[in-house]
């Protein structure tokens, strides 16, 4: 994408009603106003929050909210020029129940009060390999321990992912810090009974993994006492 094309998208993203692009000070400050109060607020009503970490065009994000309008949706992630597409097609198509959040997702703590979060999930995020990369996974125990302190206690956490490294490292940290895990599948399209809010939502680049006979693996987990 062209720069004049980012630029253009940022500009409309600060139009649109249903973006949130706090700045870091103001986070770190702890003056975020929408702090608690999303649901009176941003959303006005008092229906579930259901939040997709590292969120990229909105794809997900916009399926669960068709999918069910008693909850409402977050989409998370950094790079604006991105979840634009996915803002965009959200006022057009009057989804009152969707909205996107611009912060790197360490901030989420700055963003959230303590148990304001039903359900988070995570899709296809980058399984960072390398050793190094260690500290940015998703579900080591620092993001972890973050998405404790927004959720909900019986709130739910799912991962949906192509990569059984990201699958098999998440099992080993939560059977870890022995934590509760409600479902694991490592092919969630080959298996009776998986989730239908995890087989009837795709991405397009999911659907192009299953094209390719990748495997899709599915966690949902609770956390608690960490």
């Amino acid at each position: 994408m062209g720069s004049k094309n980012k630029l253009k998208r940022f500009r409309e993203n600060e139009t649109f009603n249903n973006v949130i692009q706090p700045k870091r000070d103001e986070l770190l400050a702890d003056k975020f106003e929408l702090k608690g109060q999303w649901r009176s607020s941003f959303f006005k009503n008092d229906k579930p929050i259901v939040l997709e970490l590292g969120c990229g065009k909105g794809e997900y994000t916009l399926a669960l909210a068709r999918r069910d309008t008693e909850k409402n949706y977050i989409g998370i992630d950094i790079k604006g020029a991105r979840f634009w597409r996915g803002a965009k097609t959200a006022l057009a198509e009057n989804l009152s129940n969707v909205g996107f959040l611009r912060i790197q997702i360490e901030l989420l703590t700055h963003c959230f009060a303590p148990g304001e979060i039903d359900e988070i999930w995570i899709t296809f995020p980058d399984p960072q390999i390398k050793y190094k990369r260690t500290k940015h996974r998703l579900t080591n125990r620092e993001f972890l321990e973050r998405y404790q302190q927004v959720l909900r206690p019986d709130g739910l956490v799912h991962l949906k992912t192509d990569s059984e490294f990201m699958h098999g490292y998440t099992l080993g940290i939560l059977h870890g810090l022995s934590q509760e895990i409600h479902f694991a599948q490592h092919d969630v399209y080959g298996t009776t009974g998986s989730p239908q809010v995890v087989t009837q939502v795709q991405t397009f680049y999911e659907s192009q993994y299953l094209a390719q006979d990748k495997k899709i693996t599915y966690l949902s987990f609770s956390l608690g006492g960490l």
